[in-house]
């Protein structure tokens, strides 16, 4: 499944690129598809921003994005970083009181804002203090007045920016008027970019792995992740039970989970959990695979001569499988984790000692005896554990899928 997007760059007076205006597609055409403005809006932010972190859409310089009058005040831009975003007010919004309260809290809490297609009318004018950027359209306004408003209201603390710059002359009008930003044909095309799209359920996993990855975990913000997925509290539930063996009465919540597995634990179990989400539509042996690598990583690191945590092990593990369990990759997926830089390093490079573990693995499995023998040596491991530690990670993650034929949710 893809997403697609179009964008046109925005240039300063310099004609350097300065941004990009994010265009919502729906397809390999590259034409604005009948669709309702607010879904438009809401799936542009979650294919571009939210599923895949950054691409090549919003890479670089910042994102100009058209808001219509419900996601603003439904304060909608709030879910993206300030830093990166241009939050453009559409020209079909009503300038009432619930607008400007909206305006005016965004602009309070960082965000640059701008007028799309400003058609100069009375009613706007209390929005202007809590506006950075007006766009003017010269097609729709007229080359003349547009250029007679720039002129006229250069004491403004704002900046003016001129869209549908056609032709050459356009701009040298606009540039003597003082627009301080141009956008249109003149210089540019909208340009078409397809993106793989992570599915709707595996943005939970995501969301489950990113808590998991900090270093103070929030107990609370994972409870609710967990239980606004039916088949990840499934999971949760099922692996936990299979994985206690001391309790005497089933364990019935996430909150009473923690207190049997302690807060130690906690990590690598959600990881578990989330990995086995990821893995709903794939084969069994994929996640088993999952597990394996993460178990063998925790008692390599632990048998080695290298001061490297259990935890941080078990997780560099699990996760390197994580492309193909959520079909993308690696390097994309890690956008999205606040991972330490040596996990992220051994994860794409096999850099590091985490990494020259991860390299062990893979000799493992390729039976590449010469190779098992040196890295050994490196991390001071004896090579009889490498053996062992496969055939304890085999007895370990079978805990977790011998009471369902596959890692999928529970039946109805």
């Amino acid at each position: 499944m893809y997403s697609y997007v179009a964008r046109q760059p925005i240039f300063n007076r310099q004609q350097r690129t300065v941004g990009y205006e994010l265009l919502f597609r729906d397809g390999e055409s590259n034409a604005f598809p009948v669709i309702e403005a607010n879904k438009a809006t809401c799936r542009l932010l979650v294919e571009n921003y939210m599923a895949v972190g950054d691409n090549l859409a919003t890479a670089g310089q910042r994102t100009f994005i058209n808001f219509p009058y419900e996601s603003l005040i439904r304060l909608l831009p709030m879910l993206l970083p300030k830093r990166k975003v241009i939050i453009e007010v559409l020209e079909t919004c009503a300038p009432d009181e619930e607008l400007f309260v909206a305006i005016k809290y965004l602009y309070r809490q960082g965000y640059v804002i701008a007028l799309d297609d400003f058609e100069m009318e009375p009613q706007w004018k209390r929005f202007l203090p809590y506006v950075h950027i007006i766009k003017l359209d010269l097609m729709k306004v007229g080359i003349e007045q547009a250029c007679e408003y720039v002129n006229q209201n250069r004491s403004l603390k704002l900046k003016f920016l001129a869209e549908k710059v056609e032709t050459h002359q356009d701009f040298i009008a606009a540039y003597e008027a003082g627009f301080q930003f141009f956008q249109g044909y003149y210089f540019s095309k909208p340009e078409m970019l397809k993106n793989r799209q992570v599915e709707p359920e595996k943005l939970t996993t995501i969301r489950l792995l990113q808590e998991v990855c900090r270093d103070q975990v929030d107990f609370d913000r994972v409870e609710k992740i967990i239980v606004s997925d039916v088949s990840l509290s499934y999971l949760l539930l099922r692996y936990v039970n299979a994985a206690t063996h001391r309790t005497i009465e089933p364990i019935s919540s996430f909150k009473q989970a923690l207190v049997y597995l302690g807060e130690d634990k906690i990590k690598i179990f959600v990881s578990a959990v989330a990995t086995a989400h990821a893995a709903i539509d794939k084969p069994r042996e994929l996640y088993s695979l999952s597990l394996q690598r993460a178990c063998m990583c925790e008692m390599l690191a632990a048998s080695s001569r290298l001061s490297i945590g259990k935890e941080k092990a078990f997780l560099t593990g699990m996760f390197s499988l994580l492309d193909a369990l959520l079909d993308n990759s690696l390097e994309q997926l890690l956008t999205l984790l606040p991972l330490e830089s040596d996990v992220r390093d051994a994860l794409l490079n096999h850099h590091g000692e985490l990494g020259q573990i991860l390299a062990l693995l893979d000799a493992y499995d390729q039976a590449d005896w010469e190779k098992i023998a040196i890295y050994c040596q490196t991390l001071g491991i004896k090579e009889e554990m490498v053996a062992k530690s496969y055939h304890h990670a085999l007895k370990w993650s079978s805990l977790y899928l011998d009471s369902s034929s596959s890692p999928g949710p529970a039946p109805a």
